[in-house]
């Protein structure tokens, strides 16, 4: 279960459009610079979390693995999608500190 103040910042990301999904598209955000945090489902395929975790840290953007599949697609209102890509530095900040346990909002 994700805190629902972490799926409300990835939803707020999204009709920002500042959100990526999909594997084939993170992983080319990433490369170009453009996304400040990845999120990986836990039920996602563990070649899946490998790849992106060796992705992530080559190019030295933060990975959480949070929630499920389900919960995520939702959260940007899509289906299906196990890897998302925060491309605002400062919901991507926001999510890590409560995804850490710190809350600055609310």
């Amino acid at each position: 279960m994700i805190n629902k103040k972490i799926l409300g910042l990835i939803g707020l990301s999204a009709r920002a459009r500042k959100v990526s999904f999909g594997a084939d598209s993170v992983e080319i955000q990433i490369k170009k610079k453009k996304i400040f945090l990845c999120i990986v489902a836990e039920d996602s395929s563990e070649r899946t979390k490998e790849k992106f975790l060796k992705i992530c840290n080559e190019n030295k953007v933060p990975i959480i693995f949070l929630g499920e599949m389900e919960e995520l697609s939702k959260a940007i209102g899509k289906s299906n999608k196990a890897i998302i890509g925060i491309e605002d530095i400062n919901l991507a900040n926001e999510i890590q500190n409560i995804n850490n346990g710190g809350e600055f909002i609310g």
